[in-house]
């Protein structure tokens, strides 16, 4: 179902994404790792290369987003293969934000630093 909305509508854009934390990360638990154990083990370094290659499989067709997203991500979006649903300007951090709106739908963005830790993005709409 296409939206025909007024000019509020256009800006909004959708995404999916896998977070992996670690020591660095606001917050150091998620829903894999409820007392944080791991995520306080991991360096950034580390993360970026687990990222990297999760990134490498997908981009190669080894495996799909979503799949690998409700298997690593450390985001509660995770249930629903990564899915952020629609957002608008300013209701993401930062880099995130640039970082989606700058994507094609259907590309994957490069790694991306926020607070929460490391992501990589898929633009969906």
């Amino acid at each position: 179902m296409s939206s025909s909305g007024g000019a509020g509508a256009d800006d909004k854009v959708r995404a999916s994404h896998i977070l992996i934390k670690h020591q660095g990360s606001r917050r150091k638990s998620s829903w894999k790792d409820p007392e944080g154990r791991i995520i306080s083990n991991t360096t950034r370094d580390a993360a970026v290369s687990q990222l990297k290659s999760l990134r490498n499989d997908i981009v190669s067709s080894k495996s799909n987003f979503e799949d690998v997203a409700s298997r690593y991500s450390d985001c509660s979006s995770a249930k629903r293969g990564g899915d952020l649903g629609p957002f608008g300007r300013n209701q993401m951090q930062k880099p995130f934000e640039e970082a989606t709106y700058s994507l094609k739908v259907g590309e994957i963005s490069e790694i991306i630093d926020t607070d929460s830790g490391v992501h990589i993005i898929m633009r969906t709409a």
